[in-house]
């Protein structure tokens, strides 16, 4: 779940899913693979899940605060098949810390004045609005999750209450699917990251660590240990 797209100031709430293509059987003894070309019509998932949302808002009391041309429109559904999965998980793990704007992206502050930068969806040109402070705080606590709100959800087979063990659904993967798909996993776990050199200083070749973070106009003359990331 997320709610912000390049521009800090556009409020876009979204939300991505990572479906497995099958499931285990309810005897849990085979696993039932979907087609790789089909998992479930768009259309009909666009339908459902505003029906879903809109029940919920009702539920929360929130229902008539609502524009009532949020029911009209079309829902947007995108399914996309991404093979082993891999490639999908490397690219939506960093949203769990991701923040709508990273510094690197603020270009210049004033007593008054904020000036940042990103690039249009479709554009490879980036752009840089001037805002007043107001507007950039408003524009970046609109994206600041509520109290104990869970960005991230887990269901199914990887449910915490779910009887199944994931190394059963595995094995009946790699069984059913093919040992060729497990040859070419490489192996069962994800590689390491690869380990990167400490910063050492120029005089004494010591490692150095970082004791301070300084800013001078929200540019960060020392890095954090680690970076935040965003959609920019």
């Amino acid at each position: 779940m997320q709610t912000w797209g390049r521009d800090l100031a556009t409020y876009h709430p979204h939300v991505h899913f990572i479906v497995p293509g099958g499931g285990v059987s309810e005897d849990g003894t085979q696993w039932l693979s979907s087609p790789t070309n089909f998992l479930f019509p768009e259309s009909a998932a666009s339908i459902i899940y505003r029906a879903k949302f809109r029940d919920a808002m009702k539920a929360a009391g929130l229902y008539d605060s609502i524009d009532s041309r949020v029911w009209q429109q079309h829902w947007q559904v995108d399914v996309l098949p991404v093979a082993d999965g891999r490639a999908a998980l490397k690219y939506l793990a960093p949203y769990v810390f991701r923040v709508a704007i990273s510094d690197n992206r603020i270009e210049h502050v004033t007593d008054t004045h904020v000036t940042y930068r990103y690039t249009p969806t479709g554009k490879r040109r980036s752009v840089t609005p001037e805002v007043t402070g107001e507007a950039f705080t408003r524009s970046f606590l609109q994206h600041v999750l509520p109290s104990r709100f869970q960005k991230v959800r887990h269901y199914g087979f990887w449910g915490s209450n779910c009887r199944t063990n994931f190394e059963l659904v595995r094995m009946l993967v790699w069984f059913y699917v093919g040992w060729f798909y497990y040859l070419t996993s490489h192996r069962a776990d994800p590689e390491p990251a690869p380990q990167r050199d400490r910063p050492k200083c120029a005089k004494c070749g010591g490692v150095m660590r970082i004791v301070e973070v300084v800013y001078d106009n929200c540019r960060t003359l020392v890095e954090h240990s680690r970076k935040y990331l965003d959609s920019g």
